[in-house]
């Protein structure tokens, strides 16, 4: 049928143009001659001298001649399109034997036991309604097969097409991903990839079963910050469904008390249960849910209502902004509608060790994850002596901690830093003498103003060459001296990265794209109050991560919390700070006696838990009644810190606040630093915490 209306077309212009050529011959003899149409119908029979007989016999001669041209080029066409079509379906039987050849000589040794025997058939045949789909005149000789009824072969490929296209039909339907997946990546579903399906199916099946390919909420980083931005995201959208995504093989857990509660615990098993028990002497677990809490990855798309799934093991490689999704160390591609990054940071490391052989990077630790915990406490229990490089939060926390543990065992703890305190970087300079006495009082031999200039393996001791020609023997080394920010996926997502703190570049509302947030130590944000900063503290993570949940549900929020942080060196000695507390600025310090009742431990006892970031809100602090007890000042009080308040000036105006043994004030400091105002008499604003009551 098609052969045929493809020449009628080509010789419809001729036969129009011959009946014109006709009419214009009968008019033409009709006015020379002078006589009716029926005169010239006998002149034309009968073929007279004159211009109308002559012109007519021209007219037949073309007339037949496009008939026997017409013929001729319909011979052809019909003879061609019929070798053409004998070519096609020889090709098709090629086809279908060589895909029966490949199947009987590859076994289907690396099938899935549930995927069904006809689904390898889809490969090959995949491919002929593709090829036939192309050329729309050669898909119609399907339907004549009298023909070829003698080629039994042929009938194979056509019930093989109908096979292929009923499992083409009912593919779509087992992924219910793609389906929302095709919101933001469509091109994705598109693709066809006919020839590898056989060999890459079989082997992304298993991982497909467990990581799904698109996450409405995907947070990427496992620790405080992401678990917060969830319960947030949860709390406003009931039904939301979040995916965590960790290279850490555990669930989200806090990290404080890894350098704290966990080393003061009585049970032999706290590596293997991870519980402690707080400074009120309740009993919790590191983690900040139990697994039951959690929805597995695979069941993030079908639960009914939503939840939170967590995928441990697995690191985000590479990010692509535009195509809303990111892609994992084993390859697995993850779309998303909105994407938290929560990356935290990595410790730092001498590069006095770096340099180093094997042996001194084998037993130096880089404390940070609960392995690390793990692995110090194995060495605290055999090693001889270990030191700690470091004065600060980190390195205090375990130089007390160790020393404490010494006095049981024998270790010999030594903490070193380059400044002339413990803390020095943060305490005043007073204070931070104080805090040094008392690190020694716990224990530990502590090294000032030491800088590292070597480290070597010699005779199974480390040895510690300082710049100053000090020698330090040990068996262990723990490096804390500071975190590096994660911003490994800066390169790929195409995000700035601050030159000054470092971080994630963000704006008040912890965006960094439209549909792109950060949160925690990565984030470096724009603080409404106190300019740009990057925070690396448990309760930073905990404010920024919820501000970010909410943001992602489309709250808008500033950055209007100041986050709080807090040291513990022990159970008797704690501290609270708030907003930028660096030793080089100005400081002003009140102090009075503390009394039993002014401990971390005591604090604890009234909050209900140890970490008591928990127990800080956002409401608005009321000035409480100042006391009327005449405040100390430090000099009166120049040895004995019981308690009290250290202010943080620049340009007079307080822009943060510590403190010292005072405990459940935390909304009156944050009411400061936000009112934003200059103060004449420090000691006036110090009553407001009623430091001088018993």
């Amino acid at each position: 049928m098609l052969t045929c209306r493809s020449v009628w077309r080509k010789l419809t212009p001729l036969a129009r143009a011959s009946s014109t050529l006709c009419r214009q011959n009968v008019r033409r003899a009709g006015f020379n001659n002078g006589r009716s149409v029926r005169v010239q119908t006998a002149h034309m029979s009968t073929g007279p001298a004159g211009g109308g007989g002559r012109q007519t016999q021209i007219y037949v001669l073309l007339v037949g001649a496009a008939a026997v041209g017409g013929g001729i080029y319909a011979y052809q066409t019909v003879k061609g399109d019929q070798q053409r079509y004998e070519e096609r379906m020889a090709q098709m039987l090629s086809r279908s034997q060589k895909a029966a050849e490949q199947e009987t000589a590859v076994p289907t040794q690396s099938e899935p036991p549930d995927v069904p025997e006809t689904e390898p058939e889809a490969a090959p045949s995949s491919e002929e309604p593709i090829s036939l789909a192309s050329d729309s005149e050669a898909a119609a000789p399907t339907e004549p097969t009298e023909p070829l009824s003698a080629d039994e072969p042929v009938v194979e490929p056509t019930s093989e097409a109908a096979a292929a296209a009923a499992a083409a039909a009912e593919a779509p339907a087992a992924p219910l991903v793609e389906e929302a997946a095709s919101e933001s990546s469509p091109a994705e579903l598109t693709d066809p990839s006919p020839a590898p399906v056989e060999e890459s199916a079989v082997e992304s099946t298993p991982a497909s079963a467990k990581i799904p390919s698109h996450a409405p909420y995907l947070l990427i980083g496992g620790g405080t910050a992401s678990f917060a931005a969830a319960r947030s995201i949860r709390a406003r959208d009931p039904n939301a469904r979040v995916l965590i995504v960790t290279d850490e093989p555990d669930l989200p857990y806090m990290r404080p008390p890894l350098s704290k509660e966990l080393w003061f615990s009585d049970d032999s098993s706290v590596t293997e249960t991870l519980r402690f028990k707080q400074w009120n002497g309740k009993e919790r677990s590191i983690f900040f849910q139990p697994p039951s809490f959690y929805i597995q990855p695979e069941e993030l798309d079908s639960a009914e209502n939503g939840g939170v799934a967590v995928l441990t093991g697995k690191k985000v490689t590479h990010m692509d902004v535009r195509g809303n999704k990111v892609k994992l160390d084993d390859g697995t591609e993850i779309s998303y509608n909105k994407c938290l990054i929560a990356t935290g940071g990595v410790p730092r490391n001498l590069q006095a060790i770096e340099r180093a052989d094997e042996e001194v990077i084998k037993r130096t630790t880089l404390f940070r994850k609960i392995d690390d915990f793990k692995s110090l406490d194995n060495v605290s229990r055999n090693a001889k002596s270990i030191t700690i490089i470091g004065g600060g939060f980190m390195g205090s926390e375990l130089a007390c901690a160790l020393g404490r543990r010494s006095t049981e065992s024998g270790l010999e703890v030594v903490q070193m830093f380059p400044e002339k305190g413990n803390m020095g970087k943060v305490l005043p300079e007073y204070l931070s003498n104080w805090t040094t006495e008392k690190v020694k009082r716990e224990g530990v031999k502590v090294i000032k103003e030491a800088l590292v200039k070597s480290v070597t393996f010699k005779d199974d001791k480390l040895e510690i060459q300082l710049k100053d020609g000090r020698l330090v023997e040990t068996d262990h080394i723990v490096a804390a001296v500071g975190l590096e920010p994660n911003v490994d996926l800066a390169k790929s997502a195409g995000l700035e990265v601050d030159s000054d703190f470092g971080g994630f570049r963000v704006n008040a509302e912890l965006q960094a794209r439209s549909n792109i947030w950060v949160a925690g130590d990565a984030a470096c944000f724009y603080d409404i109050r106190l300019g740009r900063r990057r925070v690396e503290h448990h309760d930073h993570a905990v404010v920024s991560g919820r501000l970010a949940g909410e943001n992602m549900t489309g709250a808008n929020k500033p950055y209007w919390h100041q986050s709080m942080f807090w040291s513990d060196l022990g159970p008797d000695v704690g501290y609270e700070a708030i907003g930028i507390v660096d030793s080089s600025l100005p400081t002003v310090g009140v102090f009075a006696k503390a009394t039993a009742k002014d401990t971390p431990k005591a604090a604890t006892e009234k909050s209900g838990t140890g970490i008591r970031s928990e127990s800080e809100t956002e409401d608005t602090a009321v000035s409480p009644v100042a006391s009327t007890t005449p405040a100390a000042a430090v000099e009166q009080q120049r040895d004995n810190y019981g308690k009290g308040v250290i202010f943080y000036l620049r340009d007079k105006v307080v822009v943060g606040i510590i403190l010292w043994n005072v405990f459940n004030r935390m909304p009156i400091a944050r009411k400061i630093i936000k009112d934003g105002e200059e103060h004449a008499d420090l000691n006036e604003v110090a009553k407001l915490f009623n430091i001088h009551e018993d």
